[in-house]
């Protein structure tokens, strides 16, 4: 059994996407003043970057900044050859003397062939939970200002043991919000928007960025999933698109409908919310994104940017900047490959205040 320590972050993400996570990880880290280097395998799901910096590496690469990792992680140990009979005791073991964690998650990365170890992975937790306590590794009750222990299986035999800091680590286990469809959505694309809401926005933003009353516009908005979540809120809608709208849809009383092009349609005056997804390449919709902020049309947006097959990383950082640079104001940007996202990534922009 190997007991490797290792010097770096385990960060999960879509699988499909490590090449794209590395990339922003080594430019990141570049950027940041450490060379760094990644450990990447296509459709694992998760993507290891080892550092000469170690903590300080972890505190200039904040997850609320990086696009396409949904966790990210400091790497604590590599554990492989582990027992059936006992992968307990090497785990306490490579953990010795370190304070008491206040919080343990046990999982896998979100991929086909990590899917088979979420029965282990529940079931280890229960055991690990009560020997780590045992041995002053774990507080008594859970702590959540106190970091949290990873422990991520690759295999039966393999896993990585990493730490997560509560005000930098994703909350959900594998950094995935798990949403349902509510019954009446009139269609699975409202998770996105929904998801957009919880992970790109805090609790306090929500109260006071979501509030009944305010007025949006939904670009490209059939059937009229993201239209949907808005009214949920309690905002007055105009939803643009030529095609039809789900009739429960327009019965809230808060929705107009308006057959335009959404590349084309402007408000008569100012909204509090633009919202955009719109099936179309990547730097139109970033350049039309930027119109609606240089005219003063919004005050916040959401919305989605179309990967192409090859070069997404690129592609990523392009668009952002092109939307930056041509909105022609001050911007808070936030953007993130979410869960309910497939070939695309999610953004979320705002005035920066004076």
């Amino acid at each position: 059994m190997e007991d490797a320590r290792a010097n770096g972050l385990l960060c999960y993400c879509r699988p499909g996407f490590e090449p794209e996570l590395a990339a922003e990880l080594g430019e990141r880290a570049a950027n940041a003043g450490d060379a760094g280097w990644a450990r990447a395998e296509r459709n694992t799901g998760f993507v290891q970057f080892f550092t000469g910096q170690g903590h300080a590496l972890a505190q200039a690469l904040p997850l609320r900044d990086l696009i396409f990792a949904r966790q990210k992680l400091r790497l604590l140990a590599e554990l492989r050859g582990l027992d059936a009979k006992d992968r307990i005791t090497p785990i306490i073991a490579a953990l010795f003397e370190r304070a008491a964690f206040g919080d343990l998650v046990v999982e896998h990365p979100d991929s086909d062939e990590a899917r088979p170890l979420a029965g282990l992975a529940r079931s280890f937790g229960n055991a690990l939970r009560p020997a780590l306590r045992k041995a002053g590794l774990l507080t008594p009750t859970v702590d959540a200002d106190q970091p949290r222990l990873h422990v991520c299986f690759l295999t039966g035999d393999h896993a990585l043991l990493a730490t997560g800091h509560p005000r930098d680590a994703s909350p959900w286990p594998a950094g995935i919000p798990r949403l349902r469809t509510p019954p009446d959505a009139p269609s699975r694309s409202a998770l996105k928007l929904d998801e957009a809401l919880l992970v790109l926005l805090t609790p306090d933003e929500r109260a006071r960025w979501l509030q009944p009353g305010m007025r949006a516009a939904d670009l490209g908005a059939a059937p009229g999933g993201w239209t949907w979540v808005l009214a949920r809120n309690g905002l007055h809608v105009t939803a643009i698109d030529n095609g039809p709208l789900r009739e429960h849809v327009l019965d809230t009383g808060l929705v107009e409908h308006l057959r335009a092009d959404g590349f084309r349609w402007s408000p008569a005056k100012p909204l509090d919310w633009m919202v955009c997804d719109m099936v179309e390449s990547p730097k139109r919709v970033a350049s039309r994104m930027a119109e609606w902020f240089r005219e003063g049309w919004c005050r916040h947006a959401i919305f989605n940017l179309k990967l192409p097959m090859k070069k997404r990383w690129d592609e990523t950082r392009d668009c952002l900047a092109l939307f930056e640079a041509q909105s022609q104001r001050p911007l808070r940007i936030r953007a993130k490959q979410l869960y309910h996202d497939r070939e695309e990534i999610t953004v979320f922009a705002m005035v920066a205040p004076h």
